[in-house]
């Protein structure tokens, strides 16, 4: 069965818009990968400040290699889209999120909607 992985990221409230908006910028940019499943950007709505990135994969394998290749990408252009923040003209911009944590999960049962 698949795998999922939940970065939960910690974002001030005064920085939710840009990471929302770097998010969308990146549209696109895992749905070709080979062996991914899903994506969501889930928003707090009480009680945290905590986003949840949430993707699926068919394998360990398949995670571990979009990574390999996201970040050899990140670092050939600052350190990518959605944890950069505004910054001065000729700065690279600041993280949006101050804080991250990868949680792994693997799925055992899962439903779908009866049609």
């Amino acid at each position: 069965m698949s795998i999922v992985k939940i970065n939960v990221l910690k974002v001030p409230s005064e920085q939710r818009e840009v990471l929302e908006q770097r998010f969308a910028a990146r549209a696109g940019s895992v749905e070709n990968s080979d062996g991914f499943e899903w994506f969501e950007l889930l928003r707090p709505v009480e009680g945290t400040d905590e986003y949840l990135v949430y993707t699926r994969w068919r394998s360990e394998e398949d995670f571990e290699k979009w990574m390999a290749t996201s970040m050899r990408g990140a670092g050939a252009h600052g350190a990518g889209g959605a944890s950069e923040g505004l910054a001065a003209e000729g700065e690279r911009p600041r993280p949006a999120a101050t804080g991250s944590t990868l949680w792994s999960f693997e799925v055992v049962q899962q439903a779908s909607p009866k049609g």
